[in-house]
């Protein structure tokens, strides 16, 4: 299936490891060239080399995203050197640590707000207009589905929620503009460094093995490509009827929550 993006601009947000360097690496694969950010220089610096080696023109930033002015300076530099953006995959995030909500404190819950929810908000407040000049864009979030479910931190799960939401809510206001804002739910998926490969280091064979069993019905983990390909196919051509939508990705996962 040709998706029809070929040319396209893409700005991917925790591009250099897991769900956000596999997500870059589909764009690229489908001729979008693609810009990248993330906290450690070495990790980039490494996908932008796989990304480079695809063909396609690649932007690849050291970025902190913990602020509005971080997100500004990040579509500056990503649309001087590439062109404006079409597509935008918001990737960063995380649980850092935090627990319950009588155990997280409101730091904690800022946190991981600032990190998973406001540095998206950002990216698409200066984003989504200039899509909705030119016309066409494409906004695809990742959630998890911690957001829809129960599991997980409080703060996290707050944050995961709260984007679902921010995107349905503005998946509609732009419907008409020729731009669609989606998220995806990742179930439990095990990439090199993410938090799954660290729960399998420090537990025992045993309680991976019934976490395992309990949780996940394909009977292993997630992997990054399937998601990647969902984020390819909602930033297409060939999504176009798709907005406002969570699309779960996680095995059946999900399921066992209920």
């Amino acid at each position: 299936m040709d998706l029809g993006i070929k040319g396209k601009v893409a700005l991917v947000t925790g591009g250099s490891r897991g769900l956000g360097r596999q997500s870059a690496l589909a764009l690229a694969a489908e001729g979008v060239n693609v810009a990248i950010c993330a906290r450690g220089e070495d990790t980039l610096k490494q996908t932008a080399k796989e990304l480079k080696a695809t063909g396609v023109n690649v932007g690849a930033y050291v970025a902190d995203l913990g602020d509005e002015s971080g997100a500004d300076e990040l579509i500056a530099k990503t649309e001087a050197e590439l062109g404006p953006i079409d597509i935008l995959v918001n990737n960063v995030g995380g649980s850092f640590g935090t627990s319950d909500l009588v155990n997280s404190s409101l730091d904690d819950f800022q946190m991981v707000m600032n990190a998973n929810l406001w540095s998206a908000v950002a990216l698409m407040k200066g984003t989504v207009p200039g899509m909705q000049e030119r016309g066409w864009g494409r906004v695809v979030n990742i959630s998890s589905i911690f957001g829809r479910e129960y599991g997980g931190p409080a703060p996290y799960m707050v944050a995961k929620a709260a984007m679902i939401a921010a995107s349905k809510h503005t998946g509609m206001a732009v419907a008409k503009d020729g731009v669609t804002v989606n998220s995806v739910a990742p179930g439990s998926i095990l990439h090199a460094g993410g938090s799954w490969e660290k729960f399998m280091a420090n537990n025992t064979d045993e309680i991976v093995d019934e976490f395992i069993a309990r949780n996940l019905p394909m009977g292993k983990f997630g992997w990054p490509e399937p998601v990647a390909a969902a984020v390819a196919f909602l930033a297409s051509q060939q999504a176009d009827l798709i907005t406002g939508a969570c699309l779960n990705v996680d095995g059946g996962q999900s399921h066992n929550l209920f």
